[in-house]
């Protein structure tokens, strides 16, 4: 199995841009998938530099309803009107960041494009989805843990104000190849702690390899308490038997505070760069 890196946040391969944002390609045996497709067509640029052919891509995962991981599905769809798009019918909401009190604009519109709702090749799902026996959708329906810390931010607009996101939204792909299974995902909005448990929990036991952000980054100094976040949740992510590649929402000081508890266990994908299911 070939995973590759089209776009995230940070410089990697060479030629490659880099965006606050995030897209993967996934190549098995029968399909060619892509998860999620970065802010804006700049991602489409870079797997054309990569010379992957997005024209045989058969199956598009949107991973949750926020901007920056589906930028590029309206300028994909022009290029390939045959691959079919899968995305939670409440992807299409509305999805706001507050920014606080004093930003110029308190709350800020994250969510996607309606357009992409509306694209014939749209499917939208409501739970769990089986592709095929090589892939398929899961869906967090109860935790067992809080949220992480930089969720709160993160809200809703409904009839009657903003509200929480409970990030229903938000779904994850699981590609299994030769015994082997692999989850990804885009953001872990649910908390990838409660991701792994709800996937144990259907499929009885770990996967081998998760591919994922951890939205643990911050813009301003992390507090002493949410440091202490970052290192109990990569401490619980030790028990697992399961190598875990991060990027983009991660944020590389949550990163190096997770990569010094982890060790090998973790690695860190930089824009273009690729991995191998081993």
């Amino acid at each position: 199995m070939r995973i590759v890196n089209l776009i995230e946040n940070t410089e990697g391969r060479a030629g490659c841009a880099f965006a606050h944002g995030l897209s993967f390609y996934a190549e098995t045996e029968k399909h060619r998938l892509l998860l999620d497709l970065g802010p804006s067509e700049e991602t489409l640029k870079n797997a054309d530099r990569l010379g992957i052919d997005l024209s045989a891509v058969d199956t598009v995962i949107l991973s949750h309803g926020h901007y920056d991981h589906a930028g590029g599905i309206l300028a994909f769809a022009k290029r390939n009107a045959r691959a079919a798009i899968y995305m939670q019918a409440s992807a299409a909401g509305e999805y706001f960041a507050d920014d606080g009190p004093d930003a110029p604009v308190r709350y800020r519109y994250i969510g996607i494009d309606k357009g992409i709702a509306d694209l014939p090749q749209t499917r939208r799902l409501r739970g769990d989805y089986v592709l095929d026996e090589e892939a398929e959708l899961f869906t967090v329906k109860e935790r067992r843990r809080e949220l992480p810390f930089t969720n709160r931010r993160l809200l809703v607009r409904g009839e009657d104000g903003y509200w929480p996101d409970d990030f229903s939204h938000e779904q994850f792909l699981v590609l299994r190849e030769k015994g082997k299974m692999v989850l990804m995902s885009g953001c872990a909005h649910n908390g990838i702690l409660n991701i792994l448990e709800a996937f144990r929990g259907k499929y009885g036991k770990a996967p081998e390899l998760v591919v994922s952000g951890f939205h643990l980054m911050k813009k301003s100094p992390y507090r002493e308490e949410e440091l202490r976040e970052i290192e109990e949740i990569a401490k619980k992510l030790t028990e697992y038997p399961t190598r875990f590649i991060t990027c983009h929402c991660t944020g590389e000081e949550a990163y190096r505070r997770m990569k010094s508890v982890m060790g090998r266990q973790l690695e860190y994908v930089h824009s273009g760069e690729g991995a191998l299911l081993e």
